[in-house]
């Protein structure tokens, strides 16, 4: 798509999301995406040669190649969501050989799926895309329902198929989360002496989170120090979802109830209301965007390739690596599908879209 395209794409919220100039950080405080990321910060950590060629097999991977930025294909929904929830629109979809071709045909840099889609299909696909297995997952047919991430395999497991790189969920601030991080800092370990790289969903997960005036699951200073913690354990990439609001800190304390530290300048200085400063600072919190941000593909509504489009357009103006995109595009048609893959890299791919 030109930049024309992407404005009639998105309608009215093209001014506010093209034009916005952001105030809060001093931009050259930032690493944000190029072509020679791995060469600038990773090369530099302790990741292995091994590590280091995969995550230049997936960047280099796609119609993203070599642009610094990600187009991801996730599918574990089978499992968080359940299969009938995802896949009952388009039945084609419970064999996973047509998930992996749908990553192909989308022009994605890689897919990240369970254990048993990459399994089944890593002799025939694992040398022609890169495969990401996602190592954990939220059971939900126990009843009623909980929310825990547990694991489904182990790091070798995913060696062993040909995987590039492994994914894990930490439910950030739920009463299992200090077991989920010790789990899958041992995993990411494992997976960096094997040389795979690492990608954290970083979500947050607590009842109390909810308030009468807001949900804050998705606020820029909670989801911020989530992803902290997930640099904290070494994850290559955070993932995370786009930030709705701020103050989370601010309602959860209280002289009663003591939560958490924080501070002002998060709240009238570091960010704004508008999501391409909100997202920035969970970019802040990636070190700095040494660590790549990437966020879900949007909020489901009427129009989703519209609102896969802004939220591309959001990410990548704060400063963030890509979208990992995926019921927006399976519970489509396959033509429709690829569209919105390909149109959420098409903004990635157009110049005139910049750093805000």
């Amino acid at each position: 798509m030109t930049i024309q395209e992407i404005k009639n794409t998105i309608g009215f919220d093209s001014h506010n999301l093209l034009d916005f100039q952001s105030q809060t950080f001093d931009q050259n405080l930032f690493n944000f995406p190029s072509p020679s990321s791995i060469d600038e910060i990773f090369a530099k950590s302790n990741r292995n040669n091994r590590t280091l060629r995969n995550l230049a097999d997936m960047y280099n991977f796609g119609r993203l190649a070599n642009t610094g930025y990600l187009s991801i294909l996730p599918v574990d929904q089978g499992v968080e969501h359940s299969a009938g929830a995802s896949f009952a629109k388009n039945p084609a979809y419970f064999d996973p050989e047509n998930l992996v071709k749908l990553a192909l045909m989308g022009g994605c840099n890689a897919i990240a799926s369970t254990i048993g889609t990459l399994a089944l299909t890593s002799r025939t696909y694992a040398h022609k895309i890169p495969f990401i297995v996602k190592l954990n997952h939220n059971e939900f047919l126990t009843y009623p329902n909980k929310f825990d991430q547990v694991m489904f395999t182990e790091v070798e497991e995913a060696y062993n198929l040909g995987a590039v790189g492994v994914g894990a969920t930490v439910y950030f601030g739920s009463s299992e989360s200090s077991r989920q991080i010790e789990e899958v800092s041992a995993a990411f370990s494992r997976a960096h002496e094997l040389g795979m790289f690492t990608i954290l969903w970083c979500y947050l997960r607590n009842p109390e989170f909810k308030k009468a005036e807001a949900d804050y699951h998705n606020s820029a200073d909670l989801s911020g120090q989530a992803n902290y913690l997930g640099v904290t354990i070494q994850a290559d990439i955070i993932k995370q979802k786009l930030p709705k609001n701020n103050g989370g800190y601010k309602a959860l304390n209280s002289k009663e109830n003591p939560y958490g530290k924080t501070d002002e300048s998060i709240y009238d200085k570091l960010t704004t209301a508008h999501p391409i400063d909100l997202t920035r600072y969970q970019l802040a919190n990636c070190y700095m965007g040494k660590i790549p941000l990437i966020n879900s593909g949007g909020v489901d509504g009427d129009n989703d390739l519209k609102e896969a489009v802004k939220t591309a357009i959001i990410n990548k103006r704060a400063g963030g690596s890509g979208l990992i995109l995926g019921r927006k595009a399976f519970k489509k048609d396959l033509g429709e599908g690829i569209e919105i893959l390909k149109a959420v890299q098409d903004v990635y791919l157009c110049k005139e879209v910049k750093v805000a």
